[in-house]
Parts: C-alpha cells; structure tokens; sequence
C-alpha cells in the first residue's frame, strides 16, 4: 500500500493486467502501422476511456464481423473468442489479429483436451461475459454454465456422465463465490476434476489481496472500474465482505458526494482495465475536495 496523502491510501497493485496491456499495444500498434482504419470486435478492454482513446484514432469497434469491410483488419479482445468467430473472419476474408489474454488461451486449451476425453465440463463464470461466451465456443456440447451455488444444486447431468465431470473457471472471478459453487458441485459429483488448481488469473487475485488490505485500512475505499468488468466489481465486491463501504466508479465524475464527506481514511484501487490517468483524476478530486490529512 501506498498513503498519497495522510488519507489517500492507494493499493498496489492496481490498473492494468499484463493481459490487458498485450491487447492495449497490439491495437495500437496495429491502429499506428495499417494504412486503412483497423477494426476491433467488441471493446478491446473493458474500460470507457481505453476505447474511446482507440476510437479518436481510427479504430471502428464493431459488434458483427460482416461490418468489416473484406480485406480489412479485426482484432480480437482480451476476453476472447469462440472457434466458430475466427472461421467466421476467414470466410469473410478479414485478417484476424488475435488480442485474447494468454491466460484465457490456456483455459481454452483445456476445454478442449476435456472435450475430447469425453468429460461434460461445468464452467463456473457469469453466463453473458464475453470470456464465457469465447470458451464455451470450446466446450459445445459436453459445456454446462454455472454462476451461483443455486445453479450448481439444479444443474442436470444424466446419470451416466457423473463420474466423468471436470469444472473451468472464468479467470476475473473471486476465490471465495468459486468455492461456494464447487462446494456444492463435489457433493453432487465427489469425482468431479480440474487441470489445475485454480483458473483465476494471478493478476486478479494480486488485486483482490491488495483491495482486502485496502478495505482493512480503510472504512471507505474507491474501486475504479466499469461496471461491465467482471474484475472491478470483484474489487468492490471484496472491499464490502471487509465491512468498507465502498464504491465503483468509471470516472471522477462519480464520485458519490458520501466520499467526499467521509472523515476517516479512503481507499483507492482499479480494475485491471484502467489506465493511471483515471487513477490519478479520482486522487485529484478528492485532494480539490478538501480529503487530505
């Protein structure tokens, strides 16, 4: 942790994911080089600022492939895609430029070395999170999503696949909500397997640990994030089973006036798709606002 001030305490690590920073320069790299503009499908990151930055540049963001001109350039997020989008790209003879996280890679490789042992794999994430999207592309299928230990305790899986059940992850999640779903996927299938220990990348749980400090310091803490980022929302949902109160925001415009009046030490962290500068504006209205030792 480091104290801005004498009530300004700002959590490290914090911002930007080496995932996110990947995806961030191959866009840039590729928005600087080509000569026509270079297509990105869906957000790059999810961070407001990150892509709106891209788009005063050039960078048309789409949300259909068939928006691409053929022959043009599209670029993959972070969060990935499922196999049937890259053939999809190929058909409409774009160049595809792959930007999906490495750790996101390696759970796409497991799902399909489990798809083809024949295993029915249950994946534990948030249903509409384009990561989920991407990696039951993998799966078809043999894949299951599940969010809430409710979902694992209705999920259906006949009688004759349950000793053969193997769970993923979605990577931004928090240890804690994994864990009350597993509990009730192994009393359900005591033979249940994974690949690894644990899917959730390290950069999160770097986060997470340093915001469960953050929120033990402090009784209000500031998450900056947006709220269509699972990790973010991760961060403030740690800070409040620490007893802070505390808040997401995209910007320093959010900021809620509650902060502002807090007397006591505030906290201040971000998601893994935030740039510094959003950091450093939230820490510059809370100085203006008179939050200083």
């Amino acid at each position: 942790m480091r104290a801005d001030d004498d009530r300004i305490v700002l959590a490290e690590p914090r911002g930007f994911c080496a995932g996110v920073l990947r995806a961030v320069e191959i866009l840039d790299t590729l928005s600087r080089g080509e000569e026509g503009p270079v297509y990105a499908l869906h957000a790059i990151v999810h961070n407001d600022r990150v892509v709106e930055g891209f788009k005063r540049r050039g960078v048309v963001f789409v949300e259909d492939l068939r928006a691409v001109p053929r022959g043009g350039t599209v670029v993959f997020s972070a969060h990935g895609v499922p196999p049937e989008t890259e053939e999809e790209a190929r058909a409409l003879g774009l160049r595809s430029v792959d930007a999906t996280c490495p750790l996101v890679k390696k759970i796409h490789d497991k799902a399909v070395e489990y798809r083809e042992s024949g295993a029915t794999v249950v994946l534990i994430g948030h249903p509409e999170h384009p990561e989920i999207r991407g990696t039951m592309g993998f799966l078809g299928d043999s894949g299951r999503v599940v969010e809430t230990p409710a979902d694992a305790e209705s999920l259906e899986i006949p009688a004759e696949s349950a000793d053969n059940v193997a769970y993923l992850t979605q990577t931004t999640l928090s240890p804690d909500d994994v864990e009350e779903v597993l509990e009730v996927l192994r009393r359900r299938f005591p033979k249940i397997s994974t690949m690894s220990r644990n899917d959730i990348c390290y950069a999160t749980l770097e986060r997470q640990r340093a915001a469960r400090d953050l929120a033990r310091m402090c009784g209000m803490v500031v998450v900056v994030g947006s709220r269509a980022s699972s990790n973010s929302n991760r961060l403030r949902e740690v800070c409040v089973k620490e007893g802070a109160a505390a808040y997401l925001v995209n910007s320093a415009e959010e900021i809620p006036e509650r902060v502002f009046a807090w007397e006591g030490r505030i906290g201040v962290t971000a998601g893994a798709s935030v740039p510094e500068e959003l950091v450093d504006e939230v820490v510059a209205a809370l100085r203006e606002c008179g939050v200083r030792g």
